[in-house]
């Protein structure tokens, strides 16, 4: 393979399909080396196969990137999935599964691609949160927390990493449409238990939403740009509506906030 010696490096994790997939794409258009860390391959990143929440398996993505390109200019975080359920009825493992991908997976490869960055004068770590990181959504309450947890790892890094050249960045999307719906893991406990059929059609609504939400290529390109400013904003929410609700949310009493967000998404 040839490759472009004066050409930027990026990593995106879970670039085989969505989102990151998307990111990738445009990045390669740009003419980036983009590198894809995620269990399945696809598009035409250069794909390491990773499971991000396994430590040695990140560490040795990173090594074998840094041998062959260098320096790492971008890091993008995408991989990451969805368990649905009441919290009382999910299981301790499954609620582990979901932050070992969505956070600790971020971490790992956060700290990987920090420590190359360190060494050759900066970067940009673009992390992918959610607008539920804001709006706890009943039913996903694991999903959420793990993404809150994302904001504010993304803050401090941001502030601990300044001085060496290095921004770290959150991107709150609101529904998007990709693979991520079929994808979420549904716990049949919950939807079989006391909870009887709330579950289930609540469950179907914020999918239905999902459906009809922004396509991938929105989301990356608002992404890949935040990840390119001179100066960018820590946090970054995408979507019209959902910057709306971002700014009420910041202006009207939490309680309500959440009763609102109970009558949008629990249905009986």
């Amino acid at each position: 393979m040839t490759r472009d010696n004066t050409a930027k490096t990026a990593v995106v994790t879970g670039a085989s399909g969505g989102i990151g997939l998307a990111a990738a794409e445009l990045l390669l258009s740009k003419g980036w080396v983009v590198y894809n860390l995620s269990r399945r391959s696809g598009g035409n990143a250069i794909h390491i196969p990773t499971d991000v929440s396994d430590e040695a398996a990140v560490k040795a993505a990173f090594e074998k990137i840094e041998n062959e390109s260098g320096s790492i200019s971008l890091l993008i975080n995408c991989a990451g999935f969805g368990i649905s359920g009441a919290a009382e009825l999910t299981e301790l493992d499954q609620a582990k599964k979901q932050f070992d991908v969505n956070f600790f997976g971020t971490l790992l490869c956060s700290k990987e691609a920090a420590r190359i960055m360190r060494q050759n004068g900066g970067g940009r770590i673009v992390n992918m949160s959610s607008a539920a990181a804001i709006f706890a959504i009943p039913f996903q309450s694991f999903y959420s927390a793990s993404k809150s947890a994302i904001n504010s790892l993304s803050l401090a890094m941001d502030n601990e990493l300044k001085e060496f050249g290095i921004r770290v960045v959150a991107v709150m999307p609101g529904d998007v449409k990709t693979g991520f719906t079929a994808a979420r893991e549904k716990n049949a406990a919950s939807e079989e238990g006391a909870y009887g059929a709330t579950v289930s059609k609540s469950v179907a609504v914020m999918e239905k939403d999902e459906q009809k939400g922004m396509t991938a290529e929105y989301v990356a390109a608002c992404v890949v740009k935040a990840a390119l400013r001179k100066n960018p904003k820590p946090l970054y929410t995408i979507g019209f509506q959902y910057k709306i609700f971002a700014l009420l949310f910041k202006l009207l009493p939490i309680r309500l906030v959440n009763a609102i967000v109970g009558m949008l998404y629990v249905k009986h």
